[in-house]
């Protein structure tokens, strides 16, 4: 892979194919080179642990992620979250190719933040794509509908004399020969994908093959700046993208590494 930092960086793992940083995700974009990722996936804070439950294997638990879900002990403001979102996507915009595209997935939680801060640091909306899962956790309280999607917006730079990479064929013919349409329908993260560790949301494979066989080509460098267990990653070295991963979180990091040296012997 070449150079994508303008210092050396410590790696947590690397091959000729993957880096994985172990790092604040603000800290670590601002040494990387600008325009020098050609797609980026992102998964950041929901900002949901606020202390409530949910439904969990059949279980009552908690909702709370981890110190990495909340920005203060206080609990979140609207203005704290906008703030952080507008703060690592104009980071992101940074190291992004003229030509590039970021996805960014969410919920009713942080999602209309995350559209916004991306219109106000630049960007375009491609698409908004609405994940339907068909085993969603039962709604405890009873007093709403079962929260059942997630919104993955997709979005490139404003560059109107540049074209950015979408592979329509790939896509149709994934969809049985019909134009594929913005709500994806499918399950949760199967227990098979989480055998090296579990991530409280983790990403199922299936969605990050269709993001990454969409919107890049082969040998292309995909980012993610939460890469978490590291699914984009593992999806990224199957199809033959390079990658990069941040993490603030070394644990998470084992449970990446772990699954990303199985792609990489299973190629």
């Amino acid at each position: 892979m070449e150079p994508v930092f303008r210092v050396k960086i410590p790696l947590y793992f690397a091959t000729d194919e993957l880096q994985l940083v172990l790092g604040d995700s603000f800290k670590i974009l601002k040494e990387m080179k600008p325009e020098s990722i050609d797609m980026i996936f992102a998964d950041p804070p929901y900002f949901l642990s606020n202390n409530g439950v949910t439904c969990q294997g059949g279980k009552m638990v908690s909702v709370n992620k981890g110190s990495w879900d909340t920005l203060s002990e206080r609990g979140t403001s609207v203005e704290e979250k906008h703030k952080f979102n507008r703060k690592w996507i104009k980071l992101c915009n940074r190291v992004l190719k003229p030509s590039g595209t970021i996805w960014i997935s969410g919920t009713l939680h942080n999602i209309y933040s995350i559209g916004m801060a991306l219109e106000q640091e630049g960007f375009k909306i491609i698409n908004n794509i609405t994940w339907q899962k068909t085993n969603p956790p039962p709604n405890l309280a009873c007093r709403c509908f079962t929260h059942s999607t997630e919104t993955i917006l997709w979005a490139k730079k404003n560059e109107k004399k540049l074209r950015h990479f979408f592979d329509y064929q790939k896509m149709k013919e994934m969809n049985n020969g019909k134009q594929m349409k913005d709500v994806w329908t499918g399950t949760l993260t199967k227990p098979s994908e989480k055998k090296e560790g579990r991530h409280p949301t983790q990403k199922p494979e299936y969605l990050l093959e269709r993001i990454i066989l969409a919107s890049t080509e082969e040998g292309q460098v995909v980012l993610d700046p939460f890469c978490g267990s590291g699914t984009t990653g593992v999806e990224a070295v199957r199809f033959g993208r390079k990658f990069i991963g941040i993490d603030v979180c070394e644990e998470y990091l084992k449970i990446s590494r772990k699954r990303l040296e199985k792609a990489v012997n299973d190629k």
